[in-house]
């Protein structure tokens, strides 16, 4: 029986050679909507899905429940515990993977195409009947104090740690999505399923998928799996912009070489100079090339590396950078930053740095897509930053077409030296602490 399903396709060419990613959005007969590239050389198929929302809809006072509760979904379903069902994925030669990041929850899954029924049969019990056994909530409960503590010694989360919350405050980006000892130890069943209720819904959904698969089956298979959730959750958080004005912060620590961490407020995903900010960010510290790298690295030895990026969340973005330094060095290399967070905000990027990007930028783009897996990852990216399926063989034109008078517009625009805040996790020779 041929079902009846919307669909729309877009063959779209990411290279100048052959390849080709031919991209068909679908809306299955529940109304749920998915991205599709079918490949049926080799019989298996990639599926990522995304639920808008993540860490970030923990409720007050529960830091850590969405973590917890994702931790726990392959921790049995249904009839099966923990064990059976570990057996009966391995059995299937099936995949999942279950993820909370800050702004969504993820799951990944690969099967055969001559186990998918079964497959998605156990997928679907772990995404709609998770058991959450007591046993094995106090078991994930213990790896996760362990994240913890871990963390608690380590000067990279450690300056993270104070970076963020110096940045975003109360919001939830300003904590840890683990949550904290004390924050994971108060959580009760009634809050991992809670948090299950709350960031597992219909109307957030993002789905990829890339194999050995039609549009009919795939808009069965959909169906099956989400048909019975809720159709909404709880209201997002509200956006916040980044706090940080600029300053030192030093952490004392015992170690050989200090823990540095910079940046300021960034740019939105949708915000229409993004495509100028990404390109500035890869001359400026993006890259194995950036100025950064040439002027801390090395012209003067102070790191074995640096770099920069765009953190563009949903609610509030940044854009930070990254280093360890010998504790004899920290002044200098933080006064380097300094003057290059200066003179790009003051003189912008040359000409000759701009063409050398955009050949990077648009000849690196194709070998994104090496894999059914990447490329679903990539069309759920895509889906949730609001881009069409013509976005894959649009992208390399519209960052040729990025001028030098836009770039640097946006990088006076997003390069801010008084705001510039450090923090320093480590024992700097020589850094005074504002």
């Amino acid at each position: 029986m041929i079902r009846f399903v919307t669909m729309c396709v877009f063959a779209v060419f990411v290279t100048t050679a052959h390849a080709a990613v031919d991209v068909q959005d679908i809306t299955t007969p529940g109304g749920v909507k998915a991205w599709l590239v079918e490949e049926h050389s080799i019989a298996f198929t990639a599926l990522e899905i995304r639920f808008r929302g993540g860490s970030s809809l923990d409720r007050d006072g529960k830091r850590g429940e969405v973590n917890l509760m994702m931790a726990l979904i392959e921790e049995g379903a249904g009839d099966l515990d923990a064990q059976a069902f570990a057996k009966s994925r391995d059995d299937f030669a099936a995949s999942y993977s279950f993820d909370a990041g800050m702004d969504s929850v993820s799951i990944s899954a690969k099967f055969l195409t001559e186990n998918r029924d079964e497959a998605v049969a156990l997928l679907r019990e772990a995404i709609l009947n998770p058991r959450f056994d007591q046993d094995a909530i106090d078991r994930v409960k213990g790896q996760i104090y362990s994240v913890i503590r871990s963390k608690q010694t380590d000067p990279s989360d450690i300056a993270s740690a104070i970076f963020y919350e110096q940045a975003f405050g109360a919001h939830p980006y300003g904590t840890s999505p683990d949550g904290t000892l004390e924050s994971v130890a108060a959580l009760t069943r009634d809050d991992v399923i809670a948090a299950y209720r709350g960031a597992l819904v219909r109307d957030r959904v993002y789905i990829g998928a890339v194999g050995d698969i039609t549009a009919d089956e795939l808009s069965q298979l959909v169906d099956d799996l989400f048909g019975d959730l809720a159709q909404s959750g709880p209201e997002m958080p509200e956006a916040i912009a980044a706090g940080l004005t600029g300053g030192t912060t030093v952490v004392p620590f015992e170690t050989p070489q200090s823990v540095v961490l910079f940046g300021h407020a960034g740019i939105a995903r949708d915000d229409d100079d993004y495509i100028p900010a990404f390109i500035a960010n890869e001359i400026f510290g993006g890259g194995a090339d950036s100025r950064l790298m040439a002027e801390v690295r090395e012209a003067r030895g102070l790191t074995y590396g640096i770099g920069s990026y765009l953190a563009s969340f949903d609610h509030g973005s940044l854009v930070a950078g990254q280093f360890s330094s010998a504790n004899g060095s920290v002044a200098e290399a933080v006064q380097v930053v300094k003057d290059e967070w200066e003179k790009v905000a003051r003189d912008g990027i040359t000409p000759e740095e701009l063409d050398k990007a955009k050949t990077y930028l648009t000849g690196a783009y194709a070998l994104r897509f090496d894999g059914n897996a990447p490329i679903a990852r990539i069309l759920v990216g895509m889906q949730m930053v609001g881009l069409g399926p013509e976005y894959i063989a649009h992208r390399n034109d519209l960052v040729n077409a990025v001028t030098l008078d836009e770039i640097n517009r946006v990088v006076r625009e997003l390069y801010d030296p008084n705001a510039l805040t450090f923090v320093i996790v480590g024992q700097p020779e020589g850094v005074q602490a504002d």
